[in-house]
């Protein structure tokens, strides 16, 4: 499935959008930057690097790093570590200069219509609409228009990465099958899976002090579960102490490789139903069977395509950061002020 704001076919992290200021914006802008010693630096023209014939602004660092700086702020970074993170920041975006002065001049810019299809196909993977995709994006604080200048710049990336690096992948059966061993060597040959939720609430954890709270607290939800006011991700999410991004899902489990304590209490249970309560050291647990299968080993066969998917991906990242490193001895590359230490 892909993710709700990035293409599949992107094999290397996506790059925040470069906002686009006008000229007016170098004379009058004034921003604060820490400076390595750090003292407040006052960069007046507002220019953070020059790249080739192009230039970032010191507005477009502090906007991309804004949010980790907030956070790093209220952790107590010292400005040494902030400037080095701003730093890290303006080299994305001198990455993102470079890319685009290649899809330019190559002629690999996204149309419209290429952007409206990736992210139709976007929504169609994940399930939803295309309103309700949009809904979540401009939920997790980005625009439309951002969302769709990331998603031109993720395909003007897969078009470079198929001019200009894929050319020079290639691969060996024997790496597949190496990472085949790696992956699926040690696998069962055969035996039962099992599908479980579990939670637990730890004494002296987020919503318990002692060891009597903890399984009061899992009785009841318990008992909310069966009676039907709540469902068992809800109940992870209110009170668990792990697994809590999740709900609570461990997913298909090999028998073998389930937890010794947990062994028993599951085989009693039919598929949807609940265990009892069961205290352990480290706390109290409620488990969920939701469904038994047979164990089939995977073949390499079934394996081998998303292995070769993998491997290509990773080779392919590694010829990108080398071609990316040419492409910046290439090219005249000057970072001002405070950034360029």
């Amino acid at each position: 499935m892909r993710s709700l704001l990035f293409s599949s076919r992107s094999l290397h992290r996506t790059q925040p959008s470069v906002p686009l200021c006008g000229l007016a914006a170098l004379c009058m802008l004034a921003v604060t930057l820490v400076s390595p010693a750090a003292a407040e630096e006052q960069l007046v023209e507002g220019i953070a690097a020059q790249v080739g014939n192009e230039i970032v602004l010191a507005s477009e660092v502090l906007e991309m790093s804004a949010s980790v700086e907030e956070r790093m702020r209220q952790a107590g970074a010292p400005p040494s570590e902030i400037l080095k993170m701003r730093r890290d920041a303006l080299e994305r975006l001198i990455d993102n200069k470079l890319l685009s002065s290649v899809v330019e001049r190559l002629e690999l810019t996204a149309d419209r219509e290429e952007i409206d299809g990736a992210i139709e196909a976007i929504a169609a993977e994940n399930g939803l609409s295309l309103e309700q995709l949009l809904t979540s994006v401009t939920s997790h604080g980005l625009s439309v228009d951002e969302y769709r200048a990331k998603i031109k710049g993720e395909i003007e990336r897969g078009k470079v990465v198929n001019a200009m690096v894929r050319s020079r992948v290639s691969l060996d059966e024997e790496e597949v099958v190496a990472l085949f061993e790696e992956r699926f060597g040690d696998q069962p040959e055969g035996g039962e899976e099992i599908y479980v939720k579990h939670l637990v609430v730890m004494p002296e954890g987020r919503s318990a002090r002692t060891a009597d709270e903890a399984c009061a607290l899992v009785r009841e939800a318990r008992e909310r579960i069966e009676g039907g006011s709540i469902d068992f991700a809800t109940a992870a999410r209110e009170i668990s102490d792990t697994n809590v991004e999740r709900g609570g899902d461990m997913g298909w489990l090999h028998s073998k490789d389930l937890a010794g304590w947990m062994s028993g209490p599951l085989a009693r249970l039919q598929s949807g139903q609940l265990s009892e309560p069961i205290s352990m050291p480290f706390g109290c647990n409620l488990l969920q069977l939701v469904d038994r299968r047979t164990f089939t080993p995977i073949t390499y066969e079934q394996a081998a395509p998303q292995l070769q998917q993998y491997l290509i991906g990773q080779k392919t990242e590694a010829q990108y950061v080398e071609w990316m490193e040419v492409l910046r001895k290439q090219t005249y590359i000057d970072r001002k002020g405070a950034f360029g230490g």
